[in-house]
Formats: C-alpha cells, structure tokens, sequence
C-alpha cells in the first residue's frame, strides 16, 4: 500500500487527485467540528457517550463525533446512504425507473441521480427535523436547546440540512476529481477520526477497574482483555484482507478459427469471480436501515423517558442486542444478493463469451453456461454474505462476553468491530483504485 502511494506521488496527475482527495476530507472534518447554535453540546456529548453501545453510538461513530456534538455535519452522509437504496431498490419495483437505468445511457444515469440528490435533501430534512426533536424535548425533560423558538428551530434545521447537502456534493467531487469513492472515503475519515477516542475509551475503562476512577461514570474494562482485543483486531484485519482478495476462477477456452492465411483463438483464460463481490456496501447499507428506528425514535418524546414504550423500543434495536444481531445479519444476506444481482449478470457473459467463440469446458454455450454462471454466483454470493454478517457480529458476541465478566467498555466493541471492517474494505477498495489509474498511466501502447 505504502509503495502504491509512493508510486502514484511521482505521477503529476495523480499526486493532484491525492491532494485533492486530502483537502477535501480537512474540509470535512474542519465541518465535523462547527457546532450548530443554540444548542448545548456539552449536556448532548455526555448523553451520547453514555449510549455508546445503543443506535446513538453508532451514528455518532459513523459521523466521526460530529453527532454527539451536534456539528454541521451531524447528519454525515447517511441520508445520501439512505436515498441510494430507496432509489435503487425502485428502479426494480418501478418499470419507468428501470428503463430509466437500463436503456437511458449517460443522460439516464444523470436522471437518477439528479432524483438521488433532490431525495437525499427530503430525508435529510426528516433527520434533521427528529434530530431537533430529540434536543428540543431532550433527556428526563430537560431540554439540550439554550434558546427556544421558531427561529432557532429554523436555523438547527437548516444546518443539519446544508451540511448533509454539501457532504454530498463533496463526495461526489471526490468520485470525479480524486481518489477511490467518494462517499466510502468520507465515512472512512469519520471512522478513522473516532480512533483517538476509542483509544482513550479503553485507557479509561482500565483505570476504572484498577479503582482510579468512578466506575459508575465511566465505562469499566479489565486490562487482561486488551491484549485479547488486540490480537483479534489484527486478525479480524488479516481475514478481511484474504477474503477480500479471495476468487473463484472459471476456465475458459477459446475455439480456433482460420481467417485467411492466418489461425485466431485456441487460447485458455479465465473469468474472475470475487468471493465478495459487493465489498463492504452491504455493511453500510444494513447500518442505515438499522439506524431508522433511533430515527423514527427522535420525534417521540416519550423515547427518552426510561420504562416507556418508546424508550423500550429503541433498548431492543440495541447494537449489542439480539434482535438488532439478527435483523443486521438478515440485512447483510439481503444487500449482498441484491448488489451481486446488480454487479453481475450471468446471461449477458455467456451471450458475450458465445459471440467471442469462448465456451467453458464440459457446459455448451448459451443457457447452460448462464445456469452454471447462476448457480457459481450463487454459492460464492451465499458464502460472502455469511462471511460478512460473522465478522460483522464477532466483535458483538466478544463484547457481550466480555460484558458478563463485568467489562461495560464490551459494549462499544461490536460498533468498533464493523467500523474495522468498513475501514478495511474502503482502504482495500481505494488503493486499487490507485494501483487502476497507476497501471493505466504506465501502460506502454504500441509504438514504444
């Protein structure tokens, strides 16, 4: 990884993407860090951190802080998350949609993503007014706003919305004139940027099981965990790795066939076909379908008074929950099929491998290559999806174990876990997209 961007650095073009990438996230994070007025941060920042291991704590991770301190960027990117799976998911329910993507080209694909944008602002303008909800009635009746009002409802509203607005608009820059996608990136730098404070978790929790701090104000962590936490961490790291350069190749061979003079084909090669084809998107996407209930949550009053109906509502959804484990489990199987289907389309390569003369061997061309291609989609589909959903409620079950020997910093441990994995994945993803633009610049044509 270090060598590719050493490589790509040397390149004027690519050293400007690098750059532009970098810029971009300060801006981001610069952002993360502007609170929005008329609000108390301080009474908010220990609310969350006291949630850390509910729904709360997770958007607060995915935002990188920005939530717990009521940011611009509170919000982050997730009603752009959200709005890329319900736009998609109606282009297979709305004929008029899927012929929009199927059949309109480059001016379709803008169509859709023009409508993406205008429903990135309507769910960013439903968050943001839950969230002013949330502050507004606030926790035990005590309010999180300094100043009430229609004006200052107008202005919380209005920030949270622009923020969001512009964070999609700045990932979208980052796709075109930087590095690696943009929207990924910008969760990964939220992620990364929350690593100090995990860090700091942990130094707190030991020092409150050594006894030199109040264990009923701090999370509690027994120091013969780290290592195990550690060594797992590095491991979970080194699976990913592997599976994520994990694939299935398909022979194929090409027929020989007489031009002329002259004989083409007879060749061997190979279809490539990743074990985990959708990389972390089903990760992403099943976090932001698990966060609609602390949405839904935030404009009940009632949700924030403990022994409420509410209130247990959201205790269920806890990440280091049952329920919450089966229906984010579920919602991984769910994306990863959906974004497979997506990615790759049996009959369109084996129409493809028949008007190139390629067959593979022991299947004839046509439907029964489409049906062997199905059926290996399938079972690698199957495997990655569990893969995906195990190491993504690994670190739960650990924290819960760890919670039963009396460790409350185990709660946070499963949020940490998927963040490793998405950060990973989008590493993983961005350094190819590096070494893609870095092979391509030093690819030598014909008259060289």
């Amino acid at each position: 990884m270090i060598q590719t961007i050493k490589n790509a650095w040397k390149v004027p073009e690519l050293r400007g993407k690098i750059l532009f990438t970098v810029f971009a996230l300060l801006i981001f994070r610069v952002g993360a860090a502007i609170p929005v007025p008329f609000i108390d941060t301080e009474m908010l920042k220990t609310y969350i951190e006291a949630q850390s291991g509910s729904i709360f704590g997770l958007l607060n991770v995915m935002s990188g802080d920005a939530f717990a301190q009521a940011t611009v960027f509170a919000l982050s990117i997730q009603p752009y998350i959200n709005s890329s799976i319900i736009i998609q998911l109606l282009t297979i329910a709305i004929p008029a949609l899927e012929r929009l993507q199927k059949e309109g080209g480059e001016e379709g694909k803008k169509k859709l993503e023009a409508i993406t944008r205008y429903a990135t602002v309507g769910i960013a303008i439903i968050q943001a007014f839950g969230y002013y909800t949330f502050l507004r009635v606030g926790t035990n009746g005590t309010s999180l706003l300094t100043v009430q009002g229609v004006w200052p409802a107008i202005v919380i509203i209005t920030a949270f919305v622009a923020g969001s607005a512009f964070l999609m608009w700045l990932g979208e820059q980052i796709t075109e004139f930087g590095i690696g996608n943009g929207i990924s990136i910008i969760l990964f730098a939220g992620i990364v940027a929350r690593g100090p404070a995990m860090v700091n978790t942990i130094y707190h929790g030991v020092t409150a099981w050594i006894g030199k701090a109040d264990p009923t104000t701090t999370v509690v962590m027994h120091p013969v965990f780290i290592p195990f936490v550690i060594v797992g961490m590095l491991l979970l790291v080194a699976f990913i790795v592997f599976i994520t350069d994990a694939e299935r190749r398909i022979p194929v061979q090409y027929a020989k066939r007489v031009v002329g003079r002259k004989m083409y084909g007879g060749q061997s090669s190979h279809i490539p076909i990743k074990v985990n084809m959708s990389g972390v998107l089903p990760i992403i996407f099943a976090q932001a379908i698990a966060s609609i209930p602390a949405t839904i949550g935030m404009f009940v009053p009632s949700a924030q008074t403990k022994g409420s109906g509410w209130n247990t509502f959201l205790t269920i959804f806890d990440t280091s929950g049952w329920v919450y484990s089966i229906v984010y489990f579920l919602l991984i199987i769910l994306f990863s099929y959906f974004y497979n289907t997506i990615q790759f389309n049996p009959v369109e390569v084996a129409n493809n491998l028949k008007k190139n003369g390629g067959f593979i061997p022991g299947f004839r061309p046509g439907k029964p290559t489409s049906d062997f291609l199905s059926k290996v989609i399938s079972r690698l589909t199957i495997f990655g999806a569990i893969y995906l959903g195990i190491v993504a409620l690994l670190p739960t079950v650990v924290g819960n174990i760890m919670g039963a020997f009396g460790s409350s910093a185990g709660r946070s441990l499963g949020i940490g876990g998927t963040s490793i994995i998405i950060v990973v994945g989008v590493a993983l993803e961005t350094v190819k997209a590096l070494e893609a633009q870095l092979m391509m610049r030093h690819y030598k044509g014909f008259l060289e």
